[in-house]
């Protein structure tokens, strides 16, 4: 008899747990290749879980609802011609060494939650709450005070991070003198009581509407990326004229030969990809007090959805493209994820962000970093303004398509000159499109 484990798949590098939204597939049943056995949810994308080998369904680890931390065993799985798949009375019992099998996965599994989880507490944590306790130094024992309001009350990575910001202004108590059991860990002082959140007063004919699951998982991860970079925000307004009347130009004739449209967005990333290569301390993560300098130049663009929530899927390798190239990859990003059929591959990488909020006829915008980068850019609307030239015939008044750009950047490794020179450098490749090249 052979037997295969199921993991859970890792996500993107920032992803270290899932939720089990529904599972597709029942103990017993027989499962093609690639056919879907789960479906599951990050605060990133929902994704389905194929199996990548036939056979039959013989444990399901955990339950719809669970949270599990990524490569842990979440299913067991009797591979096609094994004893367990190929065994023809249904009443009788599984193979001895199925049953061994499965205890053993059960114990592996019990061991990871019990790593990942209570550490000595009642409740369970998941992997990011305790590396955010770690990081803040907050004990077991602390941990064990704060009001959870996961599912069965659980601590959120809301409920932690808003412990922490109250946590941070507040004055630490001397601790008692009582002598407690033999510590597993060195405990900190206690905090006095976070002070309860404020209230909402209610009139009549108000509607209460509780946000759906991805959006509160993006405003999660927006306060973790507030709490986690100081945020800062630079502006530049850039004359955009050649890339209006090159796209004018241009448009139809692509169409006509591609059979799609071509957008400003794949123009905006090559001009950002020229201005990374000029300055590439700006495609980089920090890991602690280690700066990570990507050789990769993964663009990802925010796309919004039709529920109204945003999904930031990625251009991997944008370097390497022509405009052809980013054009058809921004197309089919973008149509993927208005209908929802975006894979877990295509979210994750990402090294520097874009966001159009012009497409929303907004001039300019402040966007919170896409962690775990270190800078997102933000391209606003095309307007049309009287603007002074210089000639040779001296200065001129003129009307020309204008636009902001907006660069949010971590100051913990970008300084203003940084930020304001590479934002500088893209509204300069920006300006200088060649409205004669060739599409």
């Amino acid at each position: 008899m052979s037997e295969f484990q199921l993991v859970m798949p890792k996500m993107g590098e920032s992803i270290a747990e899932a939720t089990i939204i529904r599972w597709t597939k029942n103990e017993g049943d027989h499962i093609a290749v690639d056919e879907t056995v789960l479906e599951i949810a990050t605060d990133k994308v929902d994704s389905e879980v194929p199996s990548p080998k036939a056979g039959k369904l013989i444990k399901r680890l955990f339950n719809e609802g669970d949270v599990v931390p990524v490569n842990a065993p979440i299913a067991i799985i009797a591979l096609e011609g094994s004893t367990a798949a190929s065994a023809p009375a249904p009443k009788v019992e599984a193979p001895v060494e199925v049953k061994a099998a499965v205890q053993q996965v059960e114990q592996n599994i019990v061991s990871v939650q019990q790593t990942v989880s209570n550490a000595g507490g009642n409740r369970f944590y998941s992997p990011l709450v305790l590396n955010i306790a770690r990081t803040e130094n907050i004990s077991m024992a602390e941990l064990e005070t704060i009001p959870g309001t996961g599912a069965e009350g659980r601590v959120t990575k809301r409920d932690i991070l808003a412990h922490v910001q109250n946590r941070s202004g507040a004055t630490p108590v001397a601790q008692t003198q009582t002598p407690a059991p033999t510590p597993t860990h060195v405990a900190v002082a206690p905090t006095p009581t976070p002070a309860s959140k404020p209230s909402v007063s209610l009139s009549g004919g108000d509607e209460i509407i509780e946000m759906d699951r991805m959006r509160k998982l993006i405003a999660d991860h927006m306060v973790m990326s507030k709490h986690t970079s100081p945020h800062v925000t630079s502006f530049v307004e850039a004359d955009v004229t050649n890339m209006v009347l090159w796209r004018d130009k241009a448009k139809k004739v692509y169409e006509k030969r591609e059979g799609e449209k071509i957008t400003f967005t794949p123009m905006f990333i090559e001009c950002v990809v020229k201005a990374i290569k000029d300055y590439p301390m700006i495609n980089v993560s920090i890991d602690g007090y280690n700066i990570i300098k990507r050789k990769a130049i993964n663009i990802g663009m925010a796309a919004a959805l039709p529920s109204g929530n945003l999904i930031v899927p990625v251009i991997k390798n944008a370097d390497t493209m022509n405009m052809v190239g980013l054009t058809k990859n921004v197309n089919d990003l973008a149509n993927r994820a208005r209908a929802n059929k975006l894979s877990p591959d295509d979210i994750q990488g990402g090294t520097f962000t874009l966001t159009n909020v012009g497409g929303f006829g907004n001039v300019m915008g402040t966007p919170i970093i896409n962690q775990p980068q270190v800078a997102i850019m933000a391209t606003g609307s095309i307007k049309k303004k009287p603007a002074v030239l210089e000639t040779a015939m001296g200065d001129v008044i003129a009307i020309r398509h204008l636009m902001f750009l907006s660069l949010s950047y971590d100051h913990r490794v970008v300084d203003g000159s940084l930020g304001g020179a590479f934002l500088r450098r893209v509204a300069d490749y920006m300006e200088a499109w060649d409205v004669n090249r060739e599409i």
